[in-house]
């Protein structure tokens, strides 16, 4: 796992100072402690940071192709490396390492873009050839590795693995996206379709761009997608032996290391199934991590204690306070963009802790999206029958006036908080379902936006590209749509994101083998009543695992990291969500002032919990004078 940046004059090549190559590569130094490496040509200069993992005392970076057709650098691992590099052999390529990235240059040396379809792995990288004066970049299926890209001043378009390597670069303006921001007060996040500065992009997931010298630059390419529209066939009992097959190759081809490995375990389904895997193909214990918190309502540790005695790995706990508020602002660092998902801080500690043992450890991550483990998919799963049940011009009147005078009971139990239910089934599956997935409201973010801020967006709403992903979907049903938008929007953004900046902050390689793309292209095959069995989601999963977890693993309650920002806000952190409606984010112009402040009494008095959209401006505000961006 390494971090990796570059400049590239794409139409008038301009000598590229190997020293700014250099400051974006130290900006990212965490992803890659183990190494440096610069290089340059006309017009080009690439950067990499080593974090070593495979062929430790080879695979310099970047790397020249034996031929010296080709440079790389690469950030991520290929899994079937070793299986590609026999093949190229056998094609007539020699190779001078043991590691995967000589690989990728024989690789693209040989079938050129179309090598990323050979590629099992996560991965972004970039390929100069001298000779063509192209470059080459592409990112993994699913984006687990990121890649930012900026176009400058001087005609130059940088790239690197966090924003924060452009960041180091003088030419860079920051200045911020109004579009971004509204994205990421829908949705907690700033998705892959905005940065939250103008004039950056991010490299979407599944895709390439092709650079060339002296030519305007095109658009990137997709070179891969996701499908539901297949549906597999056979017994409950041959899906599960196929099922059960892809998690084993998954898990085996993510446990090639030549350092330390482990893996998270939660206690729950998805991390514990990765252990019990993993114990299964390994003939020492497996090291396995996890954090507990202080209060019992929090704390899960109990749990992965069970399954890590099941499989007699090698565990190691530790309990945080549920008050571990004051690394908010090394958090807001950390990320760059502004990211609100509060179960970030658990995460980074489970990685501080993973890293004094390991260097490489596995997930969970994926199965959630891919098997429809999520509540509100099996929601949506069902109100997609209801809605096909009652025309919409029945549906429309009579749920909405429900929805509208229904209260918003937080408080009560799950069967009486029927307000967002009878919201979502008045309007379309793909409108509902964005409802769902908002954290705030497109009218409580406007009662919170001045009118020159809601005026700088021109009608854009967050959540209309969602709708739009959805409607354009390759798949049959609603169940499947609301997957795809899972997989390829909410995903990569939040939870790939997540798991890779608080990995990366501690030197950690995150391996995430239920996103092996196998093992997700056949989970959208499998017939909706695989996935969703009544009010149980991940069906067909959970009972393949039958055989390996108890019972009380595999169907209790969903829970993750629960972080307790309600209660933070209005006790510790009162002062500072009282203080956001006098602060920086209030100078901005794009919030009104009193709004904010009206919204934190109302949660401090807990006359209502407003404390996800005061926990996304409380991160934002930190995040922007991170960034030092103006409007």
């Amino acid at each position: 796992m390494c971090g990796i940046a570059g400049i590239f004059h794409a139409e008038t090549p301009k000598p590229v100072d190997p020293a700014r190559v250099v400051r974006m590569c130290d900006a990212i130094a965490h992803r890659g402690p183990d190494g440096a490496g610069v290089w340059t040509d006309h017009g080009v200069g690439l950067g990499h940071r080593r974090l070593s993992i495979i062929d430790l005392a080879g695979s310099p970076q970047p790397m020249h192709a034996a031929d010296g057709r080709a440079v790389i650098v690469f950030n991520g691992e290929i899994y079937n490396f070793r299986e590609l590099r026999r093949e190229l052999e056998q094609a007539g390529f020699a190779f001078r390492t043991n590691g995967d990235t000589e690989v990728i240059l024989a690789a693209w040396a040989q079938w050129g873009p179309d090598c990323l379809s050979r590629l099992d792995g996560m991965f972004a990288f970039a390929i100069f050839e001298p000779s063509t004066r192209r470059l080459f970049l592409a990112r993994d299926r699913f984006g687990v590795k990121p890649l930012f890209l900026a176009h400058l001043s001087d005609g130059s378009i940088a790239f690197a693995s966090e924003l924060k390597g452009l960041l180091a670069h003088p030419l860079l303006r920051r200045r911020l996206d109004p579009r971004a921001i509204e994205a990421y007060m829908a949705w907690g996040y700033v998705p892959d379709s905005h940065s939250i500065l103008a004039g950056v992009e991010k490299l979407p997931a599944g895709h390439f761009w092709l650079l060339e010298q002296g030519k305007a630059p095109g658009r990137p390419q997709r070179w891969w997608d996701i499908s539901f529209t297949q549906r597999e066939r056979g017994s409950e009992a041959d899906l599960s032996a196929q099922l059960v097959h892809h998690l084993r190759e998954g898990v085996r081809s993510r446990m090639v290391a030549d350092v330390p490995l482990g893996a998270f375990l939660s206690g729950g389904v998805d991390s514990s199934g990765v252990v019990a895997l993993m114990a299964e193909a390994s003939a020492s214990p497996v090291r396995t991590c996890s954090i507990g918190f202080d209060e019992a309502a929090y704390d899960e540790t109990s749990y992965a204690r069970q399954v890590a005695a099941k499989f007699g790995a090698d565990h190691q706990e530790r309990i945080v306070a549920t008050d571990d508020f004051a690394a908010i602002d090394t958090l807001a660092a950390m990320f760059d963009e502004p990211f609100a998902d509060a179960s970030a801080l658990p995460t980074w500690r489970v990685c501080q802790l993973a890293r004094e043992r390991v260097t490489v450890t596995l997930s969970g991550d994926g199965a959630d999206e891919a098997f429809a483990g999520y509540r509100r998919q099996v929601f949506h799963h069902h109100e997609e029958r209801t809605r096909a049940a009652i025309p919409a011009a029945l549906r429309a009147p009579i749920f909405g006036a429900l929805g509208r005078v229904w209260p918003k009971a937080d408080w009560a139990p799950r069967p009486l908080r029927a307000k967002a239910t009878l919201l979502a089934l008045a309007e379309s599956g793909e409108e509902g379902y964005a409802r769902g997935l908002s954290v705030t409201l497109p009218g409580a973010r406007r009662a919170l936006y001045t009118d020159a801020f809601a005026a700088s967006l021109e009608g854009f709403r967050a959540e209309d590209e969602l709708i739009a992903l959805m409607r354009s979907a390759p798949g049959r049903s609603g169940l499947d749509r609301a997957q795809y938008a899972d997989l390829v929007f909410w995903m990569p953004g939040d939870i790939l994101t997540k798991v890779d900046r608080t990995s990366m902050a501690v030197s950690l390689e995150a391996r995430e083998p239920l996103l092996d793309h196998r093992l997700v292209e056949f989970a959208a095959r499998l017939p909706e009543g695989m996935r969703v069995r009544g009010s149980t989601g991940k069906y067909l999963l959970k009972k393949s695992l039958e055989r390996y977890l108890p019972h009380d693993i595999l169907y209790r309650p969903k829970q993750g990291f629960v972080t307790p920002i309600a209660e933070w806000l209005r006790g510790p952190l009162a002062d500072a969500a009282r203080g956001i409606a006098t602060g920086s984010l209030a100078q901005t112009g794009f919030f009104q002032p009193q709004a904010i402040a009206a919204l934190a009494e109302a949660h401090i008095g807990a006359r209502a919990d407003h404390s996800r959209t005061l926990w996304q401006l409380l991160m934002l505000e930190k995040s922007l004078k991170q960034l030092g961006a103006s409007g």
